[in-house]
């Protein structure tokens, strides 16, 4: 009923307006008569009134209909704006020029004022009713201003900073409990002292601070659209100095400014206040490897698997394989990509890395040529508690799904480790750097021509070494095998981020297990960008490790999370060490002491040259080690990945 209303009405308004424009077109020719001729009604001869009164009618009309297709019956004039000026100046060139040529050519050649004059008052007239409504909101607005409840500060006087001030004191403004824009900061020195609608320009960042005190500021809008994320940092930073909520325009309008309003404005992230620069690639190697090629992602319902999976899909692949043993994830990004990429070739299949017979179905009837192997076991403390688990899950789940990859004519095997695998000091860790061991065991193999003597690890009631799936031949493999091994990402699952978010959340206390702990973080973007470009440029048998960035204390971090909660650290929220968990480190390393460092043509990944071992010991431990875990048989685990990993410290 509501709708139905709101059309009436604009049906009236529109009504309204054509009968005023036909009275003021016709006015505004018999005012160019009148103003030719002394303004005396009386001296205008009848040569030129009669053709004004047998041609106006006619004019007017065509004039009406000239205005309807520029869409000046359907704006909305509350909003009136350039666009609506444009229109209107287009609309009375046109009618201007058919009445010239018509009264010229088809009745009486007038006066050239008549034509200079008359198009100018109806222009002047059509202006006026259109722009009205919006300059009485303005001068009320202005005229009987209100106190505003919240008081804000504008950083940026831009047009993005010029939009947000708009729609916070005039277009939403003007109602008790509102909020309004009191004062502005831009670095730009040519702006310091000038107004933007009334408000000044008082100075530079130097003088956040002064304002949030001088004008009692409540909330801080940063609005600029296009910063750099160190620049954000800069300013968040000294925002965070005063108690003021602070606001952002989101990413869509910091990569490309349109209508923003107050409305679009987000909380400020612990991503803005950690995050690089951004990483600029190229990723035309990305494109030449993913384009038109089939694509398994195992895992990829997690975190990491399913940015791989947006990633990938941007490449246009033949096919991408969602594979991952956890239904809930892969039905979420399965309708994600379904819905923004409804022509790709997506399979989403459920299953476990740890079931051989699975896996090999899977990879006979797709035969991908590319496979990120993203499943594992990553939480820390949950895996010193089940180690046999994180065996079967992240050791011997990599060597079945390695396996397939090369039985069935897989290009590329790209792992998914991590840094935790550097100097392990937790079951997690030793069992991602086993994963590592598996990767350069293939990749030796095939290159060597005897990828007949890996053997076929199965658990299903027959002997492992057994022929019920069909082993490989000597030197029918190609696949190369490579690692990419980063830090800590923003918002993972399992990471401190959005456990700090719920504890912030629940009124504390955020508990950290040690006031010195260190840790890298990536966004999860930055990353499976990175891990991409490493896939591409992999010749095969590579460790390659992303350059972190710089290390972030967790003290810093949950101190961060607090204040941008709008809450104050030890005194709203309450900081609580509880001690580091079985296995955790104070600090994460990139590299094991062993391992040296080779630069590639970007400087964000590095080569790790990989430590010796004997593959076929190494072999022999792991077919120990999934019998132990099978039987669960937790002790003697821990004590053979000791032996199977030399730099293992747990």
């Amino acid at each position: 009923m509501d709708l139905i209303n709101r059309i009436k009405h604009w049906h009236k308004v529109a009504y309204l307006l054509v009968a005023y424009d036909f009275v003021t077109i016709s006015f505004s020719y018999f005012m160019a008569l009148w103003f030719r001729f002394d303004c005396h009604f009386s001296v205008i001869p009848p040569e030129y009134l009669n053709p004004y009164m047998f041609g106006i009618l006619p004019y007017a009309a065509i004039s009406i209909v000239i205005y309807w297709l520029f869409g000046l019956y359907r704006s909305i004039w509350r909003f009136a704006s350039f666009y609506e000026l444009e229109k209107m100046i287009m609309a009375t060139v046109v009618t201007s020029l058919i009445n010239i040529f018509g009264m010229t050519f088809f009745v009486y050649r007038m006066p050239v004022s008549y034509f200079v004059f008359g198009t100018g008052f109806q222009f002047m007239l059509g202006i006026a009713i259109r722009f009205s409504y919006r300059f009485i909101l303005l001068m009320r607005y202005q005229s009987a201003p209100v106190e505003a409840d919240t008081n804000v500060l504008l950083i940026g006087a831009g047009s993005a900073g010029r939009m947000i001030l708009r729609d916070v004191n005039f277009v939403n403004g003007g109602t008790q409990g509102s909020a309004k824009v009191v004062a502005i900061i831009d670095d730009n020195s040519n702006k310091w002292g000038r107004y933007i609608d009334g408000v000044e320009v008082i100075g530079g960042r130097d003088k956040i601070l002064y304002a949030v005190e001088k004008y009692e500021i409540k909330e801080i809008y940063i609005a600029i659209a296009n910063i750099t994320p160190s620049e954000k940092r800069n300013l968040i930073n000294i925002c965070k100095e005063t108690s003021c909520r602070i606001k952002q325009l989101p990413n869509i309008y910091a990569e490309k400014a349109g209508v923003i309003s107050a409305g679009n404005l987000q909380n400020i992230t612990i991503e803005d206040v950690l995050g690089r620069d951004p990483i600029k690639l190229h990723q035309e190697d990305v494109a030449a490897q993913l384009q038109g090629k089939v694509v398994l992602v195992t895992g990829g319902g997690g975190s990491i698997g399913s940015e791989l999976c947006r990633q990938i899909a941007k490449y246009q692949p033949k096919q991408l394989i969602i594979f991952d043993v956890y239904e809930n994830n892969a039905y979420d990004i399965q309708l994600e990509l379904k819905r923004k990429y409804p022509d790709m070739n997506l399979v989403t299949l459920i299953g476990s890395v740890r079931d051989a017979r699975r896996v090999e179905s899977v990879f006979e009837k797709y035969r991908p040529n590319i496979c990120y192997h993203a499943a594992a076991h990553k939480h820390v403390p949950l895996m010193e508690d089940s180690p046999c688990e994180a065996i079967k899950n992240n050791a011997v789940g990599t060597y079945k799904t390695a396996y397939a990859a090369m039985k069935y004519g897989c290009d590329k095997f790209v792992l998914i480790s991590t840094d935790k695998a550097v100097n392990p000091t937790n079951v997690m860790g030793a069992t991602k750097r086993i994963c590592e061991m598996i990767i350069q065991t293939f990749d030796y193999m095939v290159r060597s021509g005897r990828e007949n003597e890996m053997p076929c690890l199965i658990t299903h009631n027959v002997d492992v070494d057994s022929n019920e799936l069909e082993c490989v031949k000597p030197g029918s493999a190609h696949c190369e095998y490579v690692a990419v091994r980063f830090g800590n990402v923003l918002g993972s699952n399992g990471s401190v981020v959005p456990l700090f978010k719920k504890q912030i959340a629940q009124g504390g206390p955020v508990t950290l297990t040690h006031k010195d702990i260190i840790r890298y973080f990536m966004t999860i973007p930055e990353a499976v960008s990175l891990v991409l470009k490493a896939g591409a440029n992999a010749s095969g048998g590579e460790i390659f490790v992303l350059d972190m960035g710089e290390p972030v204390k967790i003290l810093d971090l949950a101190r961060n999370m607090i204040e941008l909660a709008g809450l104050k650290p030890d005194v709203d929220i309450e900081i609580e060490y509880i001690g580091l968990r079985p296995g955790e480190k104070l600090y994460e390393e990139k590299l094991m002491s062993e391992e040296g460092l080779k630069e590639t043509e970007n400087h964000l990944i590095h080569v790790a040259e990989p430590i010796k071992f004997d593959s076929e010991e190494f072999i022999g431990n792991l077919k120990s080690l999934m019998h132990l875990a099978y039987e669960n048989e937790a002790d003697d685990v821990v004590q053979k990945i000791r032996d199977t990993v030399s730099t293992f410290r747990g």
